[in-house]
């Protein structure tokens, strides 16, 4: 049993990560089962819960995804150990989403169904959840054993499509206030050119970090801005402005996902130049001995 607990590590020994990450996971859900037992969820409390699972999948999920990248920019090893835990808690998070939205439904069938075959939203968000489920299933060391690691590599790269159609689902179902879907997709997108950087072998200095950041930030304003101009109908220039008016307020409130998404990029370069400093210099060699013949 010890090594199902999901505070310890594979030595069996209590890890702080591991329990930490664990809370997290966790505590989403604690609170949704006390506003629910305290009747704080609204006229519509099945409705609520759903949405909110189904905000925490993504949101769970892009944490997920983080976890190389940031493992590789901060040069911190450990981050690994608690990818397994959080791609099963997005997988529990959207499975329990749809459940919610069954009982929503009254567990009838018939609806259920019709409302997913005519919803285009509702076939996006089944699709990437069986593919969270396929993902899932396959998540053990035994089924890595067994099938393989290239071919579970290769089953487990979809894991990006699977996050590009939960963001659109995300994204459609929203409707009018599209902020928290364009946000999560800005983050989305800095991760991906955290790994365009590793895969074209670009340096992740501070400069390049910093640029990195700037220019997701601005693509996600951009974003906002179109979605906003086509779904709305609303002047493309106002929507961009708004992206101002934190320079001219200096109020949170004003801050839209492209600033979110410029400010955990920066925090990301911060930290990154931070561990930089603090990592000692390679010994020098003695006696005149090349640098590289000593260990």
């Amino acid at each position: 049993m010890s090594s199902w607990l999901p505070w310890l590590d594979r030595q069996g020994r209590v890890s702080g990560l591991r329990a930490a990450a664990f809370a997290l996971v966790l505590l989403p859900a604690l609170i949704l089962a006390y506003e629910a037992w305290a009747g704080q969820l609204g006229a519509k409390p099945w409705t609520r819960a759903v949405h909110d699972t189904g905000t925490w999948a993504v949101r769970l999920l892009l944490v997920t995804l983080a976890i190389s990248p940031l493992r590789r920019v901060l040069d911190f090893g450990k981050l690994l150990g608690i990818r397994r835990m959080l791609g099963l808690s997005v997988l529990a998070y959207a499975a329990a989403h749809l459940i919610l939205y069954c009982i929503d439904l009254g567990w009838d069938v018939g609806l259920i169904v019709s409302e997913i075959v005519k919803r285009f939203y509702l076939i996006v968000g089944i699709t990437a959840l069986i593919g969270l489920v396929a993902l899932g299933a396959t998540s053990t060391d035994g089924m890595i054993r067994r099938m393989g690691a290239k071919a579970w590599q290769r089953l487990h790269m979809l894991i990006y499509p699977i996050a590009l159609l939960g963001l659109l689902h995300f994204a459609l179902q929203s409707k009018i206030d599209v902020t928290q879907p364009v946000l999560m997709s800005g983050l989305f997108a800095l991760l991906m050119v955290y790994r365009g950087l590793e895969r074209f072998k670009i340096a992740l200095t501070t400069p390049v970090l910093v640029a990195a950041a700037l220019g997701t930030g601005l693509a996600t304003a951009l974003s906002e801005t179109a979605w906003y101009a086509f779904a709305t109908g609303a002047s493309a220039w106002l929507v961009f402005q708004a992206n101002a008016d934190i320079l001219v307020y200096q109020e949170l409130a004003s801050m839209r996902p492209g600033h979110w998404v410029a400010l955990v990029g920066l925090a990301v370069a911060l930290v990154r130049a931070f561990r930089g400093r603090q990592k000692p210099e390679p010994r020098r060699a003695r006696a005149g001995a090349p640098a590289q013949a000593v260990s």
